[in-house]
């Protein structure tokens, strides 16, 4: 499975973004597809997962603020990120895995490639 992330940029806070990941590749069905974000000299942390049932796993810090969702005829999941700060600021990475539900990177196989998203003050 090979990953592609888009959609970050330059914001500002309170506004608003969508990132996508398109997966290639057989499966995509079948896998959970999480977004985790790493901040500058943070390590990375869990924002978001999806199952391939469609249930969702959301951060408690950012419960209010993100949704994910994905459209399996598109190969596609997307974060929707909605009143964002400048502590969002950060490189969001998609991935994919085989496990029902975990918020634990190690746990996924397949990692894009990563977007930028820089929230403005």
């Amino acid at each position: 499975v090979q990953l592609q992330a888009s959609g970050g940029g330059l914001v500002q806070a309170g506004g608003s973004l969508r990132l996508s990941c398109v997966a290639s590749g057989r499966a995509f069905s079948t896998y959970t597809m999480g977004w985790f974000r790493q901040a500058p000299g943070k390590e990375r942390e869990f924002a978001a997962a999806i199952n391939w049932r469609g249930g969702p796993t959301i951060s408690d810090s950012v419960k209010d603020r993100l949704t994910i969702s994905r459209d399996s005829a598109k190969n596609t999941v997307y974060l929707e990120m909605n009143n964002l700060k400048p502590e969002d600021t950060a490189v969001y990475y998609c991935a994919a895995t085989w496990i029902l539900s975990s918020t634990e990177a190690r746990d996924y196989d397949y990692w894009g490639q990563g977007t930028l998203v820089t929230v403005s003050s």
